[in-house]
């Protein structure tokens, strides 16, 4: 009877409380710092840009102290009416260190209550100089920080509302991709539906491809590929590979069946923008391979060809605007010398594959890598996974997104992980969004077919319904700052292993022209 009693009062509802209450709620290692009530209109964040048009909402800032050298700022933001039942946790970017305030200002217009972290420091996304001399920020970085502001959002909610959300999600790119796979491997309980963007979950291999790219341009000066000659080099790459998918479009729908060979790139005199010398032919080479240890082992799949121009190609990512300023160098050289060595001064030139690799997997690996294929907790509770890449990512080669979907197939068996896992690759997608294809965020608002309006509807769909996922049709509209003037083009994106193949009628820049299929053989 005693137990009886006991679980009826952690089943029953709690009396709902005023924004302002939530100043005084006591929570495990943590201190609320600011309870309001937000009206509807314009807010401005402590960090960022104006957010326009929200609804009116309850805003909990607070911090968060699991070690005596943590400082886990967090916020959540829940709709003072209209509340959809629904928690949304929302991910971070490269190094984090912000809270992202944008992506919760979207989330609250959509009625969901939703949560963000700075993950424990502050800093912009490229800079690690924080994790100098302090383990457990990284730790808080690595995993501890999200589920720690997964559980205090989740009794915010509760407290505020007087119910537990019905369902939460986790949707995050890039980091936020990592992020979202941690979740799903180490704390299942949190989230029912989890959409894990372009992983950079395989964080130390993935930074150690950043020192490989840095070595193969800049070791020798001569190595360097200016970002003037980019253009030459995808030109070269379309010219072979566009059409192999039956549409020439601009975009090589599977990059790995292309067989572009940099040395039709050599120059053949003088040299120019056109053409590559020797040293930048054998850099370009390298990059395309991606790292190896010296015994040939594949450490990372290299970038692959045909996406090295545009706004966030090679020219921010892999050689940067001038030697020493792409993202790649920022990120690799962070890594390694704040979070890896504990040296500020650190030299890249000294880095060796095989032995700092090694120490890397094995120092910072359990922290930072999110790469366990056995998913059977998060399946067994109920939960979904999508996964997504895009093919012209030129931050986290797209390759590694299908390394860890064939490692949880094998580990788990294909029926199995078909109940629950899902993985879309982007045709002409650049890292999270952008690039010549249609856009993973730029989804198109109607159905076509038995495709699906978005990847976040469909995941609720499938959580809530039971709905497995098929084709989500994306699109490119004319301009990426203007979406009011209209679309440019819509393409289904298939769930792996199957392409979108044009019916051979109608205009190519219709979804409603192509069918999912299975690809050509070997592929």
């Amino acid at each position: 009877m005693r137990l009886l009693i006991v679980l009826a009062m952690i089943a029953a509802p709690i009396e709902a409380r005023t924004c302002e209450d939530m100043a005084r709620l006591a929570l495990a290692d943590t201190t609320v710092t600011t309870a309001q009530t937000v009206p509807a209109g314009t807010f401005t964040p402590p960090e960022g840009k104006p957010i326009e048009k929200l609804p009116a909402f309850c805003r909990v800032a607070g911090v968060i102290k699991p070690t005596g050298d943590s400082q886990i700022e967090f916020e959540v933001w829940m709709p003072s009416s209209g509340w959809n039942g629904k928690f949304q946790g929302i991910g971070n970017g490269g190094f984090a260190g912000s809270i992202s305030f944008g992506a919760m200002g979207e989330a609250v217009s959509h009625n969901y209550a939703t949560a963000s972290t700075d993950t424990g420091h502050h800093g912009a996304a490229p800079d690690a100089s924080w994790a100098l001399g302090h383990r457990e920020k990284i730790v808080d970085f690595g995993y501890r920080a999200i589920h720690e502001t997964a559980e205090r959002a989740k009794t915010l909610i509760r407290s505020f509302y007087g119910e537990q959300p019905k369902r939460s999600y986790f949707s995050s790119c890039s980091n936020g991709g990592r992020q979202a796979l941690m979740e799903a491997q180490r704390y299942p309980n949190d989230y029912d539906g989890i959409i894990a963007g372009a992983p950079a979950n395989f964080w130390t291999h993935l930074l150690t491809q950043a020192l490989w790219d840095i070595q193969a341009t800049m070791q020798d000066p001569a190595s360097y590929i200016p970002a003037r000659k980019l253009a030459a080099i995808e030109t070269s790459a379309l010219e072979h590979c566009d059409s192999l998918d039956g549409v020439k479009d601009g975009v090589i729908d599977d990059p790995r069946r292309c067989s572009f060979d940099p040395n039709e790139l050599l120059c053949k005199g003088t040299e120019s923008d056109g053409c590559l010398t020797g040293p930048q032919v054998a850099a370009l080479k390298k990059i395309y391979q991606g790292p190896r240890t010296s015994s040939g082992q594949q450490i990372m799949p290299g970038f692959p060809s045909g996406g090295e121009t545009g706004g966030g190609g090679w020219g921010l990512w892999v050689t940067g605007p001038a030697p020493g300023k792409s993202l790649q160098y920022a990120f690799g050289t962070g890594f390694f010398a704040n979070m890896m060595f504990n040296n500020a001064a650190w030299d890249y030139h000294t880095f060796n594959v095989d032995r700092d690799l090694k120490a890397a997997d094995d120092k910072m690996g359990p922290i930072l890598n999110a790469t366990d294929p056995d998913l059977t907790a998060f399946k067994e509770r109920g939960g979904k996974l999508i996964l997504y890449h895009g093919w012209n990512d030129a931050a986290i080669p797209a390759g590694n997104s299908i390394n860890y979907y064939q490692s949880v197939l094998s580990k788990m068996g294909a029926n199995s992980a078909g109940e629950f896992v899902r993985l879309y690759m982007v045709p002409g997608m650049q890292h999270c969004s952008g690039g010549p294809g249609p856009d993973m965020f730029g989804q198109w608002s109607v159905a076509q077919g038995d495709a699906q309006h978005d990847i976040d509807t469909a995941l609720e769909r499938w959580v809530e319904e039971g709905t497995a996922p098929g084709p989500i049709v994306a699109a490119k509209y004319k301009s990426w700052m203007n979406p009011a003037g209209g679309v440019a083009r819509t393409r289904p994106l298939c769930p792996y292993p199957e392409v979108a193949r044009w019916k051979g009628s109608g205009s190519t820049d219709e979804a409603a022209n192509f069918v999912c299929g299975k690809p050509e053989q070997g592929k």
